[in-house]
């Protein structure tokens, strides 16, 4: 199993905005069948204006197909681009579950 970790610094006083734009972005995620136990979450210690989008995948090439998936939907692009002026950074981290 994979999980898959995209980390997005938001701009300063746009973490509502982004929450928002988030959830347009998931349930367009969800009818694509785009990751498996999604979850988002938000800093409560650390660097301010935090967001992680977590996902699993059975497999990084479920990863690939997915990605491909979401990226040529129209309704997809569009929350996306609504999504890009809020975040002022991001790093994607993928990980393999051992256990």
């Amino acid at each position: 199993m994979i999980v898959v970790r995209n980390v997005f610094r938001l701009k300063f006083g746009k973490a509502r905005d982004a929450k928002e734009a988030m959830k347009a972005l998931l349930t367009i995620n969800r009818r694509l069948g785009y990751g498996q136990d999604v979850r988002v979450l938000t800093d409560v210690t650390g660097p301010f204006y935090t967001m992680v989008l977590e996902m699993t995948f059975g497999s990084l090439a479920d990863v690939e197909k997915g990605s491909k998936a979401i990226m040529e939907d129209a309704g997809w692009k569009d929350a996306y681009a609504k999504m890009v002026p809020l975040v002022e950074s991001g790093v994607r981290e993928i990980y393999n579950v051992v256990e």
